[in-house]
């Protein structure tokens, strides 16, 4: 009898033990029987969060703009953030979906039954946060650490910088529209952190869309953008007067470096590195 009581005892441990409970970021809170064993996640940063903490063999599902590393891109792709293919994700038989708190498909899959998980980063210390949050999600211990590398990367990329380019201002445009990343964003804040001025203040917010005539007004020094969005930059209204624009001071980043910068998760310090170099080579004062 005592034998038995024990064993009811030590399963009863093992079992507390196994379960996840989790906070997200709508304020729910989460709880698995055990860290899940099938992922199916529908934003990028996500994706890559799980993959920086040596879980990239857990996702079964990703969002279509899910891209790295290279393994996920033979995953089923399940639709995006805004417009999941639900039935696809349901047939996967996930124990939990990643999703921004944006999505409007957490309602949805939760009336399914499924656990749903969202987490949406927008800052270097949402970063952070996330990562534990994922840590503890999967029953990872290390999460810390990996942030630890990130921020250590953004400082070395800091660190890089002759102190002249230190008085540069920038305008790094997100999307056309145009949209640009304000002082507040993570964008914004390795900006920050690098030394330089962004033209864009906080109190515009994160990601503002702007009036052509900002940036106009503004003159920045230096122009970073996405390849996909440089196109005929030069054609827009009054930009051909831009100090950056005259001086061929742009940065046109490749959509693969353009992703890593705009995605709040854990290649962060290799989008600092990227701006770094960026200025290094074209902003006033850099060697050319």
């Amino acid at each position: 009898m005592k034998r038995l009581v024990c064993l009811l005892l030590m399963c009863c441990c093992l079992g507390a033990q196994a379960e996840v409970r989790v906070v997200d970021d709508r304020g729910a809170t989460v709880v698995l029987a055990a860290p899940p064993q099938r992922i199916v996640s529908l934003l990028p940063s996500l994706t890559e969060t799980v993959c920086a903490l040596d879980q990239c063999a857990l996702l079964v599902g990703v969002d279509r703009y899910s891209n790295w590393p290279a393994a996920v891109r033979a995953l089923p792709q399940v639709g995006g953030g805004i417009d999941p293919q639900i039935e696809a994700i349901v047939a996967l038989r996930p124990d939990v979906v990643l999703l921004a708190t944006s999505s409007r498909a957490a309602a949805r899959l939760e009336a399914l039954g499924l656990k749903v998980v969202a987490l949406e980063p927008k800052t270097h210390a949402d970063m952070r946060r996330v990562l534990e949050r994922m840590g503890a999600l999967l029953g990872v211990n290390d999460a810390g650490q990996v942030w630890r590398a990130i921020d250590a990367g953004v400082s070395a990329a800091a660190q890089s910088l002759p102190p002249v380019l230190r008085s540069t201002r920038v305008y790094f445009e997100v999307n056309s529209g145009p949209y640009g990343a304000g002082a507040s964003s993570f964008i914004g804040e390795t900006l920050t952190r690098l030394g330089v001025q962004n033209i864009l203040p906080a109190e515009l917010g994160p990601f503002p869309k702007l009036n052509p005539e900002f940036v106009v007004r503004a003159n920045p020094d230096l122009i970073m953008i996405g390849a996909r969005n440089a196109q005929a930059l030069q054609q827009r209204p009054g930009w051909g007067a831009i100090r950056a624009v005259r001086e061929q001071r742009v940065c046109v980043f490749a959509p693969a470096q353009a992703d890593i910068l705009v995605r709040p998760g854990p290649r962060m310090a290799e989008g600092a590195q990227l701006m770094a170099r960026c200025l290094r080579e074209h902003a006033p004062g850099a060697a050319r």
